[in-house]
């Protein structure tokens, strides 16, 4: 969540982590979702971690949702992180659609993720054939291009991700 938030800048992460130490009640030494969201402001509900969710679900109504908080908070939520994190995802959705052994132990080491998470590319690759992810990935593309005003001169961020998940979804 800290890195989804605050990017790769380490300076950054040890400031506010010496923050979140500071404000852990006595005897604590756990840092919970629950103390990141309410001392640095990062919503559990609208992040990348929650697009994704949404996306392999095709929840269209959380997705909007989501995409709306992110155009209300583009200095928290910059395009090209989320459309970064889409690309992880549909890369290895579209890699889990070629692997042969499918056992939960092959896919977490050939993707390189936890094992906690196999069952979200499971319903992903359930969700979207390997067609409609080649797909996603070249609108992935595009509009990373129009992100940075290649082939679009009037568009907000907010409104390049709005159409994106629209036709991520449709």
């Amino acid at each position: 969540m800290l890195t989804e938030f605050l990017g790769n800048d380490l300076g950054k992460i040890v400031n506010e982590l010496e923050k979140l130490i500071i404000t852990l009640p006595e005897g604590s030494d756990t840092i919970t979702a629950e103390h990141i969201e309410k001392n640095i402001g990062i919503s559990k509900d609208y992040n990348n971690f929650e697009l994704n969710k949404a996306l392999i679900q095709k929840n269209v109504l959380k997705a909007n949702r989501i995409i709306n908080y992110f155009d209300k908070n583009q200095h928290s939520n910059p395009i090209t992180l989320t459309i970064s994190m889409l690309y992880y995802l549909f890369s290895r959705v579209l890699l889990y659609h070629f692997i042969r052994d499918k056992s939960r132990k092959n896919i977490a080491s050939e993707l390189n993720i936890n094992p906690f998470f196999v069952s979200d590319y499971e319903l992903a690759a359930r969700t979207y054939t390997p067609s409609e992810v080649v797909r996603i990935i070249a609108l992935l593309r595009e509009y990373d291009l129009k992100s940075k005003g290649y082939g679009n001169v009037s568009m907000s961020p907010g409104e390049l991700l709005k159409e994106l998940v629209y036709r991520i979804l449709h």
